[in-house]
This record gives structure tokens, C-alpha cells and sequence, in this order.
């Protein structure tokens, strides 16, 4: 019987014939070795699995010089400043209250130019986020802007203390002012933005050029928001099979192709104080009525690619996004009061009548809690109010501050909104909605209309002297003050108003979650915004990887390019071990039914039978 040796796959020690007289090993103990063999190398090629399908959550490994580092940041603890591989940013938040810095970090990009870079919030030894906030806003120094970067140094010098200085001259700072200086005249913004651009290179190593200083748009800022939320969430990674969240898009510039299937993502609802903000992904191609609507959709429509190759398709999005000035929480509100105003106004004057001119003769206001009594003073005159606490009228008689029209397709002040797929959609809604569905109702998260109208009417009608009972007793959120117990009536039918009959979300909707913290962190509009601009760096790491050539990264060309390639070999050295263990199977059957009973005894027990030599 001849030999069989795998010598591809196996050292020379373990070469062995199938002659009895010439094996050096019992093949029972061949065969066991060669099963755990076959054992460890599925073993191996399950992890190996496990970690290139999850290799986003987990991350890769890179390796340069010898040394290895797990390029996923974790998100929770201090940032290792002694990485030589990972990569800093910096953006600066010019507000109209005051100016916050943020430093933000990144591992080098991991060789795949469909994926986006990994930034996260950097944080200090103490595990919590590098960010510094000074008072008062930038806009207040119209007047000198030659000290706008004096004003900054404090901000500067605190990153500069954070990211090591080996880093300094590759950190991108960016300087990006909002509404605050919206509102300065643009000759006094330039002068500010050149004192910024001329004296910061000056005592600071950072990559800082002309253009890393601007006032941003509302528009930008609404964009910049909804890419940092969807981002936290996940929603820009490829999809996996069976992924129920998933959408067909029509992809700007390819509208004649085949709609691409990927993630759904989530939209973005945001009232302050003065404006509210909607935005959202508008997947399909948009038809107008009329050419004067198709030019006022392009203003509100913005159109990106948040790749690193422009050539690649992947992340290009076509995002719906608009501000509302003067519909905010408390715009809404002083509008409101201004109408009761002008109306108590006009009809004493025309009726005789003497309505809200003392506290005997109130004008009753249906969206102030039973009881309470309110002024409000303008132009001098005063108006007295009791609550009525009645949500269905209050919700009538705010609705004309929406400004809404009888034509489709438009919003809040008849301004154009795309269509929206409510059925297959999501949103988060930030700031006011929160605190109106949580400090006192105590319903943030999921939010459902049937359960919100009740409670909303419920303390609309509740005395206010209830209210305050309650509110001293401890039994609303710690964020939750008589200013908010007071206007909670009315910013609640606001809300309601603004949602359904503004942005016309039907009354059954159930995929808006209200929240102040996304994965118990706080989304700023400064991560989209250090992810847009910084969208083109991985090309560096991509490129210099290419150039290597023969050095290539160990981790770019397993994982990301021939991980593939490495798990068909597994398979075939899997499936050539199992099939030479058959055969090997085979013959021992056929040489246990073949041989002598003393041979076979051998064979079967693994032992050396006792033969008495024959004369």
C-alpha cells in the first residue's frame, strides 16, 4: 500500500505511511491529532469571522513600527494622548451668549473609503469631554474687533495644554460663528474674522487657514446638526442583510440609476427659545408645482457628499433643512402676548368694554393654568390676566401664530417642505420638545399624542395653587422652575400645534423620541460639522498606504481589501484537512477488516503486538 503525506500542511515530523511495519505512530493517534487540528482551524475561522463582521463596533487593528493599537476609540474613557497614531480637531462654537471649545480625536482612518472617519469627543484624565465655554459672545466686540482673538486665547491656550504639541501643526482649528454675529453688520464681521485670521497663526502651531473662520448659515448649522445625530446613531455604516430600518434613495446627480438601498436615516426637530428647526433626509427625487417653488426649494435643500472620494456615492444626501425664526417657546409666546394686547385694545375701545384693565376685570387666558393671575405690560399699558387652562381652546387661538396656508406642500408660514414618508421615518426632537414632554410632564422618550394631549390637558385644568403645592413638594424634575410651571400650558399646545398642524405629522405618529442626550451624551452641531470638513483627510492614510507598496498596512490589506481572499483559504485548508480525514477514515476501516486480529488489536488499541519469532 503506497504512502499519503500532507506535506503542504504539516511538519516532516508528522509524515507518516499507512504500512504497519513502517508507521512510526498508531493511526488512532494520527487521526486524534489531526481532528484537533481540523477543531482549532474552525475555531480560528470562526473568530476570524466575528471579528471582520464586527469590525465596526470592535474596530481593527493597525500596525506601524511594531507597535499595535485598537483604532476604535472607546467613547467613556480618557483619551491615550500617548498614541502616536491618533489624530485631533478642534472647533470653537461663537454663540450669541458666549463661545464653546471642543476637541474631538480620531485613530487613522482604516484603509476603506467607504467608511467615515471614527471622531469622538476628547477626554481628559478625568474621563469627561475637553470643552471650555467664555462669556459673553464674540458679537459683543463689533465695536473692537481687534481684540476678537485676545478674547479667544483663553479657549486656545486650553486645547493647545490638551492636545500634545507634537500634534499641533496637523490639528485642524476651526472657527465657526452662528447667530450671534448673524446679526452683525458683514463689515464689522469681516473685521472681526481678520483680526482672527491674522494674529492666531501667529502664537498658535494649529492648521489654521482663512477658511477655517466664517459665520456659518442657518442652513449649515441645521446640516452640521442633523450629520452629528445621525452619526452617534450608526446611520451612515453600510447596512447588513435583514436590516428592517432601511430606505431606497434616489442618490442627487444619479437620479437616472437604479435607487440604492441603505440605512434610514433620522430626522431632526429643534425649538429654542427663539427659532425652531426642522431637518431630514428627502430620499427621492422632488417634483415642483411651479418654477418660483422649485427656486425657493433649492435654498432649503442642501446636497452633500460626506465621503472622502467624491467619486463614490455612498454618503451623498439630499437633507431638508429650515429655521423658523420667531417660533420658539418664548417668541411664540411674546407674540401671543401681543396679540392679547393689541385685541383687549381694540375692543374696549370699540365696545366700552374695560377687559384686563385690573385684576377684578381679567382678560382670561385659556393657556395659563386655572387661577393664576399674570401681567403683561407693553407700550406702557398694562394687561391683566387669570388662567383658564382650557388646551383644546389655547390650541385655537395660537394657531393663527403659525401662519399656516391652504397650499400643499408647505409648513409654518407657507414656507415649502418636501414630502415626507412618516410611515418609514424618524425623528428626534431636541431642546423645547423635551423639556415640555419631561421637566413636567415627565414623558420624555417616546412620544405618543394620546398619552401627551391627556396629560397636557390634565395640568392645563389643574389650580395653579395645586401646581405650586406639587412643584414645592419635589415632585417635578430638578430642571423644572415656576417660569416653566407657568408657561407649560401654553408651550405645551405650542408644541402640539407646531408638530401636527405646522409640520403636519399625523396624530398617530410613534417614531419621534424626545431627548436631551443621545447614548447619555450630548450631541453638539460641532461633531457634524469637524466630520464634514474633515471628510476628505482619510484619503491621506488611504493614499499613503497605497504608496507603501510592499509596506502596506497589515491592517488595511487583511481587513478592508482581502479579508475575503483570507477567509477563502481558511476554507479550502479547512475542507482539505476533513476531506484527507475521510480518507484516512477509510483505509483504517479497510485495514481493520483486512489484517490479522492480532493487527487489528494493534491498530485499534494504539499498542505494539507481541510477535514470537519463528524458526
Amino acid at each position: 500500500m503506497g504512502r499519503f503525506c500532507i506535506s503542504c500542511l504539516f511538519p516532516a515530523s508528522w509524515h507518516f505511511s499507512l504500512s504497519p511495519s513502517a508507521c512510526p505512530r498508531p493511526l488512532n493517534t494520527t487521526y486524534r491529532q489531526l481532528t484537533a487540528v481540523a477543531l482549532l482551524t474552525i475555531l480560528i475561522s470562526l473568530l476570524y469571522i466575528l471579528l471582520v463582521l464586527d469590525r465596526n463596533r470592535w474596530g481593527l487593528f493597525s500596525q506601524d513600527n511594531g507597535n499595535r493599537y485598537l483604532t476604535k476609540l472607546m467613547d467613556m474613557e480618557a483619551t491615550d494622548i500617548k498614541n502616536p497614531y491618533l489624530n485631533y480637531g478642534v472647533v470653537i462654537d461663537c454663540g450669541s451668549s458666549g463661545s464653546r471649545l471642543f476637541v474631538y480625536c480620531w485613530p487613522r482612518h482604516n484603509g476603506n473609503p467607504h467608511d467615515l472617519l471614527d471622531i469622538k469627543q476628547m477626554r481628559g484624565k478625568n474621563s469627561l469631554p475637553v470643552v471650555m465655554k467664555i462669556k459673553p459672545g464674540i458679537s459683543d466686540l463689533a465695536s473692537t474687533p481687534e481684540k476678537a482673538s485676545d478674547y479667544l486665547a483663553p479657549l486656545l491656550n486650553f486645547a493647545a495644554d490638551h492636545i500634545p504639541h507634537s500634534k499641533h501643526q496637523e490639528t485642524p482649528l476651526y472657527i465657526l460663528c452662528t447667530a450671534g454675529m448673524r446679526i452683525v453688520p458683514e463689515n464689522q464681521q469681516n473685521a472681526i474674522l481678520e483680526d482672527l485670521r491674522t494674529d492666531i497663526p501667529l502664537h498658535y502651531d494649529f492648521l489654521f487657514s482663512d477658511s477655517h473662520a466664517e459665520v456659518i448659515s442657518g442652513k449649515q448649522e441645521g446640516v452640521y446638526a442633523w450629520i452629528g445625530i445621525n452619526f452617534v446613531l450608526g446611520r451612515f455604516n453600510h447596512i447588513s442583510a435583514g436590516e428592517d430600518s432601511v430606505v431606497e434613495v434616489n442618490v442627487p446627480g444619479t437620479e437616472t440609476q437604479a435607487a440604492v438601498v441603505r440605512k434610514r436615516t433620522t430626522g431632526v426637530l429643534d425649538m429654542g427659545g427663539v427659532s425652531t428647526q426642522i431637518a431630514y433626509e428627502v430620499p427621492k427625487t422632488v417634483s415642483f408645482a411651479s418654477s418660483q417653488q422649485e427656486e425657493v426649494a433649492k435654498n432649503l435643500l442642501a446636497e452633500f457628499n460626506l465621503g472622502c472620494d467624491a467619486h463614490h456615492t455612498d454618503h451623498v444626501y439630499r437633507v431638508y433643512v429650515t429655521t423658523f425664526l420667531g417660533f420658539g417657546g418664548n417668541a411664540a409666546r411674546k407674540r401671543y402676548e401681543e396679540q392679547i394686547v393689541y385685541k383687549t385694545t381694540l375692543t374696549n375701545r370699540l365696545l366700552g368694554q374695560k377687559t384686563g384693565t385690573s385684576e377684578d376685570i381679567p382678560y382670561l387666558d385659556p393657556c395659563l393654568p386655572v387661577d393664576i393671575k399674570d401681567e403683561i405690560h407693553q407700550d406702557g399699558q398694562t394687561v391683566y390676566l387669570r388662567g383658564l387652562g382650557d388646551f383644546d381652546w389655547c390650541r385655537e387661538v395660537i394657531f393663527p401664530l403659525l401662519n399656516k396656508t391652504n397650499e400643499t406642500s408647505t409648513s409654518i408660514s407657507g414656507i415649502y417642505q418636501p414630502p415626507l414618508d412618516y410611515r418609514n421615518s424618524e425623528f428626534y426632537g431636541f431642546s423645547e420638545f423635551f423639556y415640555c414632554t419631561e421637566d413636567v410632564l415627565r414623558m420624555g422618550g417616546g412620544y405618543k399624542v394620546a398619552k401627551f394631549t391627556k396629560a397636557a390637558k390634565d395640568y392645563c385644568a389643574t389650580k395653579w395653587a395645586v401646581l405650586k403645592e406639587r412643584f414645592d413638594r419635589g415632585l417635578y424634575s430638578s430642571h423644572a422652575d415656576l417660569h416653566r410651571l407657568k408657561y407649560q400650558c401654553f408651550k405645551s399646545a405650542w408644541m402640539y400645534e407646531v408638530l401636527h398642524r405646522g409640520f403636519s405629522f399625523p396624530v398617530n405618529y410613534t417614531n419621534l423620541k424626545t431627548a436631551q442626550l443621545v447614548y447619555d451624551k450630548e450631541v453638539q452641531w460641532t461633531l457634524g460639522a469637524i466630520l464634514y470638513r474633515t471628510r476628505y483627510l482619510p484619503l491621506r492614510d488611504i493614499q499613503q498606504d497605497t504608496f507603501k507598496g510592499n509596506h502596506t498596512h497589515w491592517r488595511g490589506f487583511s481587513f478592508v481589501y482581502n479579508h475575503y481572499l483570507f477567509f477563502v483559504c481558511f476554507l479550502v485548508v479547512l475542507l482539505s484537512i476533513l476531506l484527507y480525514l475521510l480518507r484516512l477514515r477509510r483505509i483504517h476501516r479497510r485495514m481493520l477488516h483486512n489484517t490479522s486480529p492480532a493487527a487489528a488489536l494493534w491498530m485499534a488499541e494504539g499498542g505494539l503486538p507481541q510477535i514470537s519469532e519463528v524458526s
